[in-house]
């Protein structure tokens, strides 16, 4: 019992630390080799805390430090630079 409460303790705090997400679709990603550019590229900004990459869907989703965010056109720039679009400025935040 004392094992389940202190789980749940901790999951719960790390859900309360996370930050902002946003969505981004993304045009021209096809591969796996795609995906990884993508999320290195992401990765090494430091406001980024995590990268989530469907190829399947399309999109990118950032998940940003505490009180950090990239500006759309920030986030445009970065995928141009990795040789794709955002899909229509297709973004979203989704914050929980």
């Amino acid at each position: 019992m004392k094992t389940l409460i202190l789980s749940t303790i901790l999951l719960l705090s790390s859900l309360a630390f996370a930050g902002e997400t946003q969505t981004v679709g993304v045009k021209g990603m096809v591969c796996s080799f795609c995906a990884q550019g993508i999320t290195k590229k992401f990765k090494e900004q430091p406001e980024v805390q995590s990268v989530e990459v469907s190829l399947e869907k399309k999109y990118v989703k950032l998940t940003y430090k505490d009180g950090q965010k990239l500006s759309d056109e920030k986030i445009s720039n970065l995928l141009k630079e990795s040789g794709y679009d955002v899909v229509n400025g297709n973004t979203q935040n989704t914050d929980k």
